[in-house]
């Protein structure tokens, strides 16, 4: 991909900081390579820091390969509320969205995507795409646009390279691929240009598929990070990057995101791609639906230990949302006497996580906030929308004393959430698993509030192990397709996956804390 031209937000602050407003270690590199093997570009490093750059295999004469990573979210306060205009909390999970950038030789003009997870590989030319439609004045977006809706010109000039996607496939998994790829494309022609170079996109994802846990989202923030990585157009992440700068590269990143999210969804919240981005939590509410929704970040919110468990019962939102406008247009008063004390519920939360002597650690804290989960669970019970599913990991986990569950997203199957009490004997955790295991659910140990958008340039990680002195590990794309399931992609590449489950040296974050 190429530049784009100079703006008035980016000729100032982010220009001045000389790296052109984009990633700090891109400064150091050449673009193109130099001639020959050189290493015009490099900086004035020791020689054996040289030999270490020399001779790591160069994965590309153009960019070295480099990956982003994105969380999955869950609701944790406001389900079913948040449609009459009451306030939610959705917040980061620690399962992640991986992706691999590798670029092609100058001769290779093609653009592939490539998602394992769901069998869908395809490969573009590039010459071939309609970028005449993309790039005519009346149509160009540029990096600093805020978009609101889809093209209907531009998404009609994609269609015929999104008819041959995956022709074997049944018709309703041939649709997912489809929306994906219009999803890629869309970003790809929308960022790029006709002289963008050959790539290869590659995501693996922890994040279960089509569960309400924002695998989607996930997605869509990985691409729109790496593409705008790849026209240089991000600053950071980096220690001493100010507050303001990371919150303006994170807002870009947000709103490329939701653009991926309109793609599939048509007329998403904006909930997801906000938590996968920022990561840590958001207060969400749209009480006017005439107007944009009010979303405001919590960049404090503290990072706790969560049972993430999927009932595999398929769930239908719109079944659920009808479900409770039925029962509201019977019983109005009860019904809105309910919403109200969901609402009552999602304030109280955000009121005690904002407490001075909160301390998320603390036995004390922990139940407070279980306990305010578990009368969530109860009035969207009483809304009608819980499951037998759902309530059995309750009368599992719950009334064994080991946290406080609740369903999360609109319910009726789908996936719960449980604060998991501290202290808990190992022995009563390894029977909740085998019962879980038994009963024929899926089981993640994650964590709540983690970081958002991250970025590991160039594709190197450094396991605290003896390949730490030959300059860390690469991550090429046969390992990371090899990986075996998600435990191989986190041991891989994990953001978490240092010794001991420490993070990971290499992975950078734009981390903001509240002003």
């Amino acid at each position: 991909m190429t530049g784009t031209p100079a703006t008035p937000d980016n000729t100032t602050s982010e220009m001045s900081n000389g790296i052109n407003g984009y990633h700090k270690e891109m400064a150091m590199r050449p673009v193109n390579g130099g001639k020959n093997g050189s290493t015009n570009g490099l900086p004035s490093l020791g020689e054996s820091e040289k030999k270490k750059m020399m001779d790591r295999k160069s994965s590309s004469p153009m960019m070295p390969a480099f990956m982003v990573s994105a969380p999955g979210k869950v609701i944790v306060f406001g389900e079913h509320a948040v449609v009459y205009g009451k306030a939610a909390i959705a917040a980061s999970v620690s399962l992640r969205s991986y992706l691999l950038v590798t670029h092609l030789s100058k001769s290779k003009r093609t653009v592939t995507m490539q998602f394992p997870d769901i069998d869908l590989v395809h490969t573009w030319n590039i010459d071939e795409l309609p970028w005449g439609v993309f790039q005519h004045p009346s149509k160009k977006k540029y990096y600093y646009d805020l978009i609101t809706s889809l093209d209907p010109d531009l998404v009609k000039a994609m269609q015929p390279h999104l008819a041959d996607i995956s022709p074997g496939k049944p018709e309703a998994e041939r649709k997912i691929h489809q929306s994906s790829a219009a999803s890629f494309l869309y970003l790809f022609m929308s960022l790029g240009s006709p002289k963008s170079p050959g790539c290869r996109y590659t995501l693996r994802s922890t994040i279960p598929i089509g569960a309400g846990v924002g695998s989607s989202a996930s997605i869509g923030v990985c691409l729109a990070a790496a593409m705008l990585l790849q026209i240089r157009t991000l600053s950071g992440p980096h220690p001493d990057q100010p507050a303001e700068e990371a919150r303006v590269q994170v807002e870009r990143i947000n709103r490329w995101a939701f653009v991926a999210e309109m793609c599939i969804h048509g007329n998403p919240s904006g909930v997801d791609n906000t938590v996968s981005t920022h990561g840590k939590a958001v207060v969400y509410q749209r009480a006017d639906y005439k107007k944009p929704p009010t979303v405001t970040p919590l960049w404090d919110f503290p990072e706790l230990p969560l049972l993430l468990v999927n009932t595999k019962t398929p769930k239908s939102t719109a079944v659920e949302v009808a479900k409770v406008a039925k029962l509201k247009n019977t019983h109005e008063s009860l019904v809105e006497t309910i919403l109200d004390g969901i609402d009552q519920v999602t304030r109280s939360a955000e009121s005690l996580i904002d407490e001075e002597y909160f301390d998320s650690e603390e036995p004390e804290s922990l139940r407070r906030v279980g306990e305010l989960m578990s009368i969530n669970h109860g009035l969207l019970s009483a809304l009608g929308v819980s499951h037998p599913r759902l309530d059995r990991v309750r009368e599992l986990l719950d009334h064994e004393g080991l946290g406080w569950t609740k369903l999360t997203g609109a319910g009726g199957g789908g996936c719960s959430i449980s604060l998991m009490k501290p202290g808990v004997p190992q022995e009563k955790l390894d029977r909740l698993e085998r019962r879980l295991e038994e009963e024929g659910y899926q089981k993640f140990r994650t964590t709540l509030g983690g970081d958002g958008v991250g970025v590991l340039w160039p594709a190197v990680l450094k396991n605290g192990l003896d390949e730490d002195e030959e300059g860390g590990m690469e991550i090429d794309l046969e390992k990371f397709l090899s990986a075996p399931g998600n435990d191989g992609v986190e041991e891989l590449v994990g953001v978490s996956g240092g010794l001991g489950g420490a993070e990971r040296e290499g992975w950078k974050f734009w981390r903001i804390d509240s002003q």
